[in-house]
């Protein structure tokens, strides 16, 4: 396996600031995700050999956050919250709303590989509810029209 210079950087760095190697599991997780796009099972095999760890180490962690997968996902995924807070103020609306616009269900991607959806249960963004976070970035208060821009907005950043 082979990870960017960048990524390489940031995981030498990172050994630097933790206890143990154990430490750096998840942001390292999310560095490699982001250089290769998904945890590949040799993603996970180079990782859990860097930290010391089984694969059966790093799995279990892949699985307990929304934000890892371990299959392609589309250049920007889409999550949308439909706890409580967000589920009283319209998520599952807007849920049903991305479903039809983006043409996709729950972790599916759209054909052109630009976009994928997925329902979530919080993003901790309860304050501001109905929430949505793309890739890092949140997206709160948000309307069906809201969230058209929202996704026209990742449109026009990926014909940049």
């Amino acid at each position: 396996m082979r990870f960017s210079d960048q990524f390489e950087a940031r995981f030498t760095e990172m050994l630097t600031h933790y206890p143990t190697k154990r430490s750096v599991l998840v942001p390292t997780l999310l560095y490699a995700q982001d250089d290769a796009g998904f945890l590949s099972d040799e993603v996970i095999a180079e990782i859990a050999s860097r930290l010391d760890l089984t694969e059966l180490d790093v799995r279990n962690v892949i699985s307990y956050y929304s934000m890892l997968t371990c299959k392609p996902r589309g250049k920007f995924n889409v999550q949308v919250c439909t706890n409580i807070a967000c589920l009283l103020r319209g998520g599952e609306e807007l849920l049903e709303h991305c479903e039809k616009k983006l043409g996709v269900g729950h972790k599916g991607t759209t054909a052109d590989g630009l976009f994928s959806l997925e329902e979530v249960e919080c993003i901790g963004a309860c304050s501001w509810a109905p929430a949505v976070q793309v890739n890092y970035d949140f997206h709160e208060n948000l309307t069906p029209e809201k969230m058209d821009g929202v996704l026209d907005e990742y449109r026009k950043r990926a014909r940049q």
